[in-house]
């Protein structure tokens, strides 16, 4: 018999990991995934491996590709007799829904490299406990409705108000880049509704970091699935 969840008990799993030349470091990495506690069944089994592989895929990530500009900007400093420099990676996750057979949560790398540069890169998941995968963004709408359309509709007024009050900024152009780079997978689900988001510099400047959205509970036709005993999980 298929194992029921209604929600999903986690704890932190740790990874840390340094790379140096000459004895000196040049890049740092902390990791940071959930893992099912306890992983006793088929879908807390294999969203446990879900997130040590990629626990594993940002540690080597780090060492492909940050660790050899770490190097090469540790060479160039040593040459100038500059301060050298020492990168630094993390990857962190933050749960946001956890009921109702549904459990959400976005993960969140972070690079600091040459000074003034950062990097932050933002992944959404939502799991069905009840099918052990993750669902898909139009499982939470009506059949054949437009609801792309009426989420770029929601994130472009929501883009005007914020400009309007002076509260954000963004690119020129900004209304073919939200349609351009609108991502079906960037989403996760909060107590307020279904946020969806947007890559760094995709739509804005670097200093509004992850653009993000919430279309609340019934706006855009967004609504919680009918299963599992999700009835009574929608808000009024």
């Amino acid at each position: 018999m298929r194992e029921s969840l209604t929600e999903l008990h986690t704890e932190p799993f740790a990874a840390e990991r340094e790379w140096t030349v000459d004895g000196i470091p040049v890049l740092t990495a902390a990791v940071s995934v959930p893992q099912p506690v306890p992983a006793a069944g088929g879908v807390t089994r294999r969203i446990r491996r879900y997130y040590q592989l990629q626990c594993r895929a940002f540690l080597r990530y780090c060492e492909n590709w940050l660790l050899p500009q770490a190097k090469a900007e540790y060479q160039a400093a040593l040459a100038a007799s500059a301060p050298l420099p020492c990168f630094h990676a993390e990857l962190t996750y933050h749960v946001t829904y956890n009921e109702g057979g549904l459990w959400s949560l976005y993960t969140q790398s972070r690079e600091v490299t040459l000074p003034g540069q950062t990097l932050v890169t933002r992944r959404g998941d939502t799991w069905d406990l009840a099918e052990g995968y993750p669902a898909a963004l139009s499982a939470f709408f009506p059949t054949r409705s437009s609801w792309k359309r009426q989420l770029l509709d929601l994130a472009a007024a929501e883009i005007q108000r914020q400009e309007k009050a002076g509260i954000a900024r963004y690119h020129e152009g900004w209304r073919k880049s939200l349609r351009r780079r609108f991502n079906a997978q960037n989403f996760y689900l909060t107590a307020e509704g279904l946020s969806f988001f947007y890559p760094m510099y995709a739509i804005a400047p670097a200093a509004e970091g992850i653009p993000t959205f919430t279309a609340p509970f019934g706006k855009a036709g967004f609504q919680l699935p009918p299963k599992n005993g999700r009835e009574g999980t929608q808000a009024p």
